[in-house]
């Protein structure tokens, strides 16, 4: 069985992207965004997911970071799916309550092919380093609409520490991700009574 991985290219006249995962990866990446704290969070998702990632990402960080934190989210969304391929054998279905000190998240993902996304949290601070905290649900938007996953993110604490909150969801995120893109043997086809996701 080979390795699930996509490449995809994404130039606009607001960024230059370019994002390679596998999804049966080891953990290992290159990220740079131009953004320190969103490198950051990215290599915490390549490691706690296992997945390999390497992003490359050229942005107008001039106007802010809005447009490229929202694009690389739009390009590893279209990577997540494309590696997915036909869906078969796979789990679908994953999920965690994540504690990071004082932070505590649930995240759950269904890969349905159905995109829906829902965001329950709010931020102390407007930024953490460059990164505008609003962008985080934007993020994440982007992700499950471009992927076609069905995305949950609760934060069940409300931390003072703004960098623990997003670090427990991007986390989070990997470890939901990881397990519903796992393959069970016990699956001979698509885990749906369509019979497609």
């Amino acid at each position: 069985m080979g390795a699930r991985t996509s490449t995809v290219v994404r130039n606009t006249k607001e960024t230059d992207i370019e994002l390679t995962i596998n999804l049966d990866g080891k953990g290992n990446g290159s990220i740079d965004t131009g953004i320190g704290f969103f490198n950051h969070m990215l290599e915490s998702f390549t490691r706690h997911g296992l997945f390999d990632l390497n992003i490359s990402a050229k942005g107008d960080l001039i106007v802010d970071c809005h447009h490229t934190i929202e694009d690389v989210g739009i390009v590893l969304g279209q990577a997540i799916k494309e590696a997915l391929g036909d869906k078969k054998s796979i789990k679908r279905y994953g999920s965690i309550i994540l504690p990071m000190d004082e932070a505590l998240v649930l995240c759950a993902i269904d890969l349905s092919g159905r995109p829906y996304f829902v965001f329950d949290a709010e931020f102390n601070t407007p930024t953490v380093g460059y990164f505008d905290t609003q962008m985080v649900k934007e993020f994440f938007y982007a992700v499950s609409y471009s992927a076609g996953m069905n995305l949950h993110i609760k934060l069940l604490s409300q931390p003072s520490n703004d960098h623990h909150t997003i670090e427990a969801m991007f986390k989070a995120f990997a470890k939901a991700l990881d397990e519903a893109s796992m393959k069970d043997s016990r699956i001979k086809d698509i885990l749906s009574t369509k019979g497609s996701l």
